[in-house]
């Protein structure tokens, strides 16, 4: 995949707060680029989806509130759709929990790196299933907004001489 060739797939870093809350069965993934950004800034880069993923997100919701599932942030401190609940100097976490699934989102900053993980632990069928009828999905657009914070780093970067 020569798009997302900058994106790199290594576990996330030990000292993740996702790691005191994976428990067998839960599902956790791991990306990361290159890209010298705090967990904020590259938060605030990384999830400004292009209009496809914000109608998709919209038809999720659309298709979805009557059973119950939430579909943004209610209020507070928030980055995207997802409510802020962790932030250290290292690592933001966003998400919240559901009837159907709990999930979280870390942005980890370490050595010029910021490492990408979503972690989630299903409650019932229906989470089992919507995770994983959104799995492709997540995937896709994980890597593709890890790829465009690289690309942020790469544009912004000081230029040598100059």
């Amino acid at each position: 995949m020569g798009l997302f060739r900058t994106v790199e797939t290594p576990p996330l870093p030990e000292n993740s707060l996702l790691w005191t809350l994976h428990a067998p069965g839960d599902f956790i993934d791991g990306y990361r680029v290159q890209a010298p950004y705090t967990p904020r800034r590259a938060a605030e880069i990384a999830l400004r989806f292009p209009a496809w993923v914000g109608l998709l997100l919209r038809l999720r919701g659309l298709l979805l509130s009557p059973f119950g599932l939430k579909s943004q942030d209610t209020g507070g401190d928030s980055i995207a759709i997802f409510p802020v609940v962790h932030e250290s100097t290292q690592e933001l976490v966003l998400g919240f929990d559901d009837r159907h699934l709990d999930f979280r989102i870390s942005l980890f900053a370490r050595d010029g790196y910021i490492h990408n993980a979503t972690w989630v632990r299903r409650h019932n069928r229906f989470g089992r299933m919507y995770l994983a009828a959104v799995m492709p999905f997540h995937i896709l657009i994980t890597r593709q907004m890890l790829a465009r914070l690289h690309r942020h780093a790469e544009r912004h970067a000081p230029r040598a001489g100059a």
